[in-house]
């Protein structure tokens, strides 16, 4: 099958969206909520704020950057890695408590792992926000970083076993909507925060991030939890009620089969992590590692959380730097609203090979006008039409990554894996992503330092990689239900060789 496409489509399940389902939806997406702010806040809010960095990192950060740094290189003004340790920190937490959060997902339910992850949040930004020094700093970290780890790994779950087949993109990608609300607000608050004398600027903006917390935590004590979970759990009849409930029908016996169906093969399975690696699952397992591989190196997360100092290394002044990231939230919204759209009616492949390749230009392009500029010394400006075009092109890349990469990158391994190895998947996607948003993260001042422009250029060939990638081993999976989704793999070119018939 040419390009490993696949036809759409398959059984067509009785119901419709329900406002119930709508609402449930939403609430829970709300949990994408306290990972955005968390990357707005905290990820380039505090390192920007002269008040925090004098707090925490006097002699490593604020003297070399105020003094040592000033009129050197501009690409390497802001290289150092304590501060970006502050940043990337928690993310190590969130990979591990990935790992935690698949068990309590499978044994206690998704609604008691998006209350989990809400509670350990909400801790982590009182904690933060009352810091007196910076044990209590990386101890409010690493309790974000627990509640991100559990939040990232159940909400896209819960979305996707909730959701109507016809509509699966659109409302699990609510999550990924979630995000970019929460980077726009954090974005805002610091904004509004950042001149405030003393410590009540930036101990405000980390102490907001309580408010999120909240929200994920009381908002999932009033969740149904998903019929998938209660069935693996033992109780039949009340998964199908909800199941009733949620579709608007009481014609489900044909979703409602399939769903015990994928319970009792569930239920077989004593451990998720080695049978994913059995040859059946290998679509699910290549798919779980690179999706999420490839989505951290497209580079979004450098644009993002470190903008307004890669910004003011290329000489733009602070108020310009931090409205940049308050237009790059009003883009991001926008396009993953697009995406909302689209997703359903294009495919996930379309959109997953248009964001690549528009990134790609972006890139290249960001890559020349830097060099032409700046060159190898670091030393240079922008002209007035030099900063709207690397601004456009900024703008330009973050809008292919929010209507591709973004939203598919939590929707598609969210909804490939079978019941039996759903925890794992999920597990193995979110410590992935946690695992290279730290590496880059904490590599990123430093490679921009020693890279120079040709940093652009790195993520350019990780960005043609990926595209070819979903080209030839990624089929389309729109309408497709989950409980079917074996049909799509053995249409495929690639991967009928590892999936059975039956």
């Amino acid at each position: 099958m040419e390009g490993g496409l696949a036809q759409s489509g398959g059984r067509n399940y009785e119901g419709k969206p329900t406002t119930l389902v709508i609402v449930t939806c939403l609430v829970a997406a709300t949990g994408g909520l306290i990972f955005g702010y968390d990357i707005g806040i905290t990820g380039l809010g505090a390192t920007t704020t002269d008040d925090f960095v004098k707090k925490f990192f006097p002699s490593i950060v604020y003297v070399k950057m105020k003094h040592e740094m000033r009129y050197g290189d501009e690409y390497c003004q802001f290289d150092s890695q304590m501060l970006t340790f502050f940043s990337s920190s928690h993310y190590l937490a969130a990979l591990v408590a990935s790992f935690f959060a698949s068990y309590v997902t499978t044994a206690l339910g998704r609604k008691i792992s998006m209350f989990l992850g809400g509670l350990f949040f909400l801790l982590g930004s009182v904690l933060n926000s009352v810091a007196a020094n910076i044990e209590m700093l990386v101890i409010g970290r690493l309790l974000l970083g627990v509640g991100v780890g559990f939040g990232n790994q159940s909400v896209p779950i819960y979305l996707s076993e909730m959701a109507p087949t016809k509509i699966r993109g659109a409302l699990s990608i609510c999550f990924q909507m979630a995000i970019t609300i929460g980077i726009l607000i954090a974005s805002l608050v610091h904004y509004s925060t950042y001149k405030i004398e003393g410590e009540w600027g930036w101990r405000a903006s980390l102490a907001f991030a309580a408010v999120p917390g909240l929200i994920m935590a009381l908002g999932s004590l009033f969740l149904p939890d998903t019929p998938n979970s209660i069935l693996v759990r033992g109780h039949n009849e009340k998964a199908k009620k909800l199941l009733q409930k949620i579709r608007g029908t009481e014609q489900v016996d044909e979703e409602f089969q399939d769903l015990i169906d994928a319970s009792e093969a569930a239920k077989k399975v004593q451990n998720p992590w080695k049978t994913i690696t059995q040859p059946r699952y290998r679509p699910q397992l290549v798919l779980c590692i690179l999706i999420p591989f490839f989505q951290q190196l497209t580079g979004i997360n450098i644009v993002i959380f470190s903008g307004p100092i890669l910004f003011k290394c290329l000489g733009f002044g602070e108020d310009v730097a931090l409205l940049y990231t308050i237009i790059t939230g009003i883009v991001n919204v926008l396009a993953t609203f697009a995406a909302i759209f689209l997703v359903d009616k294009l495919g996930r492949r379309i959109l997953f090979l248009e964001g690549g390749i528009q990134m790609t230009i972006c890139q290249v392009a960001s890559g020349i006008l830097v060099s032409l500029r700046f060159g190898f010394a670091g030393e240079g400006f922008f002209t007035r039409g030099e900063t709207n075009l690397i601004l456009f092109l900024s703008y330009a890349y973050i809008a292919a990554f929010a209507w591709s990469w973004g939203p598919l990158g939590w929707l598609v391994p969210s909804e490939i894996c079978p019941l039996e190895i759903l925890s794992a998947g999920q597990a193995i996607n979110v410590s992935i992503n946690m695992l290279l948003t730290f590496v880059l993260a904490q590599g990123f001042l430093s490679m921009y330092c020693h890279m120079k422009f040709g940093l652009f250029l790195f993520f350019v060939g990780f960005q043609i990689m990926m595209t070819i990638f979903i080209y030839f081993f990624v089929p389309e999976m729109k309408k497709v239900p989950i409980e079917d989704m074996n049909r799509v793999w053995r249409a495929h070119w690639f991967w009928q060789d590892f999936v059975p018939d039956c």
